[in-house]
């Protein structure tokens, strides 16, 4: 053949060296080879390198499409037919895409084909150009790549999962909740979990989660030179990897009867460092995994990174936290004194969130002449320096009090000391006088929320308490003016203080939560320890409840008399408008239950006399009392008695009221309807009181039972 027929695309030697290649032989070198498709004949021609490509021999393939059916499935058959029309529609130059040919031993092959679309003058698809080749090598790095991509990006979401669960961990058992609590274990991608604290020479497990991991429990608390993983890896803070559990029960004899139980394949000990400084150690447990990538290793010290400096922040939020409620604490009362006629209970809720420590407090100070003061308040700020000043203003407060100043002379006092500290800092605080045997109540109060009382038949109020500034600002605009409120406390009854982090929430108004409070009272037990357990419970853990809180409850001791002679004590305020109809009704109920019914038209009759002209013509309220008077002999009969009790120093007095009077007649009224009647100087007022003679049936009589007060 002349030189100018060979085919170009023959070898040929390059200067008598290695033979040139020509363009068929470059493709099939390549796994590539080409076809030609005549759409309107149906042909399709493949040369040898495709008919390679295809796993066929030229006695196999027919040059139609169809007969490549025997290589190509017909799901794959109907990608390549969907993707080449779709071409041919959208008048598309090219098209390509990925198939399998099943090859004769039964593999799958993957395989890429490039086609050129030739048109005629109308743009109709008449020939298509193109080459298939074996795509195996080019998929396989590049699944090897989506893997590495896919494994890179799974770490990266583990570190920040992890850190951003971690983020929120305040306190130590913040942080061993986080990684023992729901998704803990997967954020680290483990199937068990061990976190170990050094203290002192020892080292204790604060964290085991996991299945099976309830074997390791007897090795919560081991010495730190104990030979253990967990503590070497401490020690010589040197992580260690392990992927054989019998040649770590060879090395460490102690964990051989753990390994055997353990459910586990491998394992890494981690230590935790902070500041050069080994704090602890973490263990993570795996169950299908036999060894360790560089991947690996680096993820699982990077997630114990996160956990060492989570827990050093929270150690030492820990310590603060510590030390600020110890501060608060010991400036607090150690004891509540023991009083005479009542009981007192006490509460106290440090805020939780974040280190801050509040200045509120409360205190129970003797007085002299038997009377007590209590006094509840908090200082502005929540840090050890609002809980130091609290304690300052605490001690002066009582040591003016316990010199037996009048309340408004022991807050003027007060606020004066805290101005002098040089602060920028201001305190609210209510103060009581109370004297248990009388049920006086005198109340001051700087800025602060007044008593709440629950009175004997349930009723609960909050008195209208007259204030002054708080303590500090009042010196500040020189107006140390704290106006007194005298209250009554009748026997049986509750006085109420607290600080404002019981009634105020976040993004509520504060009456919500004075209704809140008052409902809950009502609501309650009657002894002041069990209604102090039952606000506690009730009010502590309420959403959003973050602030401190103090809370005191002072209960007036009951009176209900004897068995022989009951007793029943109702306090009227004058502003109360349904006071009135509230003591009738007790009364009544009182009388009905003592077996006295035919006497309660006449009784109520003279008390709302009594209680009428009370509040209407002095300037506070009333305590009724009503009581059996206990006869001295048998054949003598019993009386009933009522006292109204006011602090106006004006005696009753009988006038003669002419025909046209609307008033002037309830002394008469009296004088008629009771059996006798007198007037008592009671202190700074009086009481007025009336008896009923009463001859009580002897299953009637009041030792069958009565209502206690």
């Amino acid at each position: 053949m002349p030189e100018q027929d060979r085919p170009p695309d023959r070898g040929e030697p390059l200067d008598g060296g290695t033979p040139r290649t020509g363009p068929a032989e470059r493709l099939a070198l390549n796994h590539m080879g080409s076809f030609d498709w005549d759409l309107r004949l149906g042909t399709l021609e493949l040369d040898a390198a495709a008919l390679k490509v295809f796993d066929l021999l030229p006695h196999e393939y027919s040059g139609r499409p169809e007969s490549l059916a025997i290589r190509v499935a017909p799901e794959e058959g109907d990608r390549l037919d969907t993707v080449f029309r779709r071409a041919l529609h959208d008048r598309a130059a090219s098209y390509g895409m990925y198939f399998q040919v099943l090859l004769r031993d039964g593999t799958a092959r993957w395989t890429h084909t490039q086609g050129r679309i030739l048109r005629d003058e109308d743009g109709k698809g008449v020939r298509v150009i193109g080459i298939v080749r074996d795509a195996t090598a080019e998929l396989t790095h590049s699944t090897m790549l989506r893997t590495m991509e896919a494994d890179r990006a799974r770490q990266t979401s583990m570190v920040e999962r992890t850190t951003q669960a971690l983020s929120r961990a305040v306190t130590v058992d913040d942080v061993t909740a986080t990684l023992t609590g729901s998704g803990g274990l997967e954020r680290f991608g483990a199937d068990g979990l061990a976190l170990g604290l050094v203290d002192g020479s020892m080292l204790k497990i604060i964290a085991l989660t996991g299945r099976s991991m309830e074997i390791l429990s007897d090795l919560r608390l081991t010495r730190l030179e104990d030979d253990l993983p967990l503590s070497e890896a401490i020690i010589e803070q040197r992580p260690r990897f392990v992927a054989s559990l019998p040649e770590l029960a060879e090395r460490f004899p102690r964990l051989a009867p753990y390994i055997s139980q353990l459910q586990i394949e491998a394992a890494a000990y981690l230590p935790l460092v902070a500041q050069a400084r080994s704090i602890g150690g973490l263990c993570l447990f795996y169950r299908d995994r036999t060894h360790f990538t560089a991947e690996d290793r680096n993820l699982c010290l990077a997630l114990a990174g996160i956990v060492a400096q989570s827990l050093q922040r929270a150690m030492l939020f820990d310590q603060e936290r510590e030390f600020a409620t110890g501060l608060q604490a010991s400036m607090l009362p150690r004891r509540i004194p023991d009083v005479v006629g009542g009981e007192i209970a006490v509460r106290y809720h440090a805020a939780w969130s974040g280190r801050e420590v509040g200045g509120d407090w409360y205190d129970v100070i003797p007085l002299p002449q038997g009377r007590i003061g209590v006094v509840v308040g908090d200082v502005e700020g929540h840090d050890t320096h609002a809980a130091a000043m609290m304690g300052q203003l605490r001690i002066v407060l009582r040591a003016y009090a316990a010199e037996g100043h009048a309340p408004s002379t022991v807050l003027a006092r007060a606020s004066q000391f805290l101005a002098e500290l040089d602060t920028e800092r201001f305190a609210t605080c209510t103060y009581a006088q109370v004297d248990l045997a009388t049920g006086d109540v005198r109340v001051v109060r700087a800025g602060h929320l007044g008593p709440l009382i629950r009175h004997n038949d349930g009723r609960t109020g909050w008195p209208n308490v007259r204030g002054g500034l708080p303590l500090g600002l009042a010196t500040h605009f020189e107006d140390h003016e704290y106006p007194e409120t005298r209250l009554d406390l009748v026997p049986g009854e509750t006085l109420l203080l607290c600080t404002d982090g019981l009634v105020e929430q976040p993004g509520k108004d504060i009456t919500e939560g004075m209704d809140a409070l008052t409902d809950a009272v009502r609501h309650g037990p009657h002894g002041a320890a069990a209604l102090a357990d039952h606000l506690a419970d009730g009010l502590w853990a309420r959403p959003g409840a973050e602030d401190d809180m103090a809370l005191l409850l002072l209960r007036r001791a009951p009176d209900p008399g004897t068995l022989k002679a009951p007793r029943i004590h109702q306090y009227i305020h004058q502003a109360d408008p349904e006071g009135l109809a509230e003591a009738r009704t007790v009364l009544r109920q009182a009388l009905v239950a003592w077996g006295a019914g035919e006497l309660v038209d006449d009784v109520e009759l003279v008390a709302g006399e009594l209680l009428t002209n009370v509040l209407l013509h002095t300037e506070g309220g009333a305590v009724m009392t009503l009581e059996i008077v206990p006869a001295v002999r048998s054949r003598v009969p019993r009386r009933v008695r009522l006292a109204v009790q006011d602090r106006s120093s004006v005696w009753p007095r009988r006038r003669t009221p002419g025909e046209a009077a609307t008033s002037g007649r309830g002394l008469l009224l009296i004088d008629s309807l009771a059996t006798r009647w007198g007037v008592e100087p009671r202190g700074e007022g009086k009481s007025v009181w009336a008896e009923f003679q009463w001859q009580a049936a002897a299953q009637n009589r009041p030792e069958a039972g009565y209502p206690a007060a």
